[in-house]
């Protein structure tokens, strides 16, 4: 249906505190011209001030999560005002021993608009409905669960 390019591109250069390895930063260029630095996570001999890719697996499943839920909002005729969510991923050893995000927690935090008040229920149903039309959440073996927080 369709394709994603991501351009990446590394060089070798100096670790600038461990002299003996390299650098894991890189810049990662999408679509649409932006350019994200990433590295390896901090405990990784990463870059900390940079973004890392379980960090960015656990942004696309949330961001993923939150565009299907206002498709889902805006079928239903709601009018979704502010959607925040705090994304947590969970980096554990599987079975076979090895580092895997096993686990994705979805915080999301959702305003209404206007006198518009849903029902827990209905705010549950239309999350399970993102969550199964995620095509991220789909496409990766975590378990992606959503913790609802309530609206500011």
């Amino acid at each position: 249906m369709s394709t994603h390019v991501a351009l990446l591109d590394w060089r070798r250069t100096a670790h600038p505190i461990d002299t003996s390895t390299y650098s894991r930063n890189h810049i990662v260029t999408l679509n649409g011209g932006q350019a994200l630095a990433v590295s390896a996570p901090a405990a990784f001999g990463g870059d900390p001030v940079c973004a890392d890719p379980e960090q960015l697996l656990v942004g696309a499943v949330s961001s993923c999560h939150m565009l299907v839920f206002l498709a889902v909002a805006e079928q239903e005729g709601f009018t979704v005002e502010a959607y925040e969510d705090r994304a947590i991923g969970h980096l554990e050893k599987n079975s076979a021993g090895k580092l895997v995000v096993s686990r994705i927690e979805l915080h999301p935090a959702i305003r209404f608009g206007g006198d518009e008040r849903l029902s827990a229920a209905a705010i549950d149903r239309m999350h399970a409905a993102a969550h199964t039309n995620c095509f991220i959440g789909n496409s990766v073996t975590a378990d992606v669960v959503v913790r609802a927080r309530p609206g500011r």
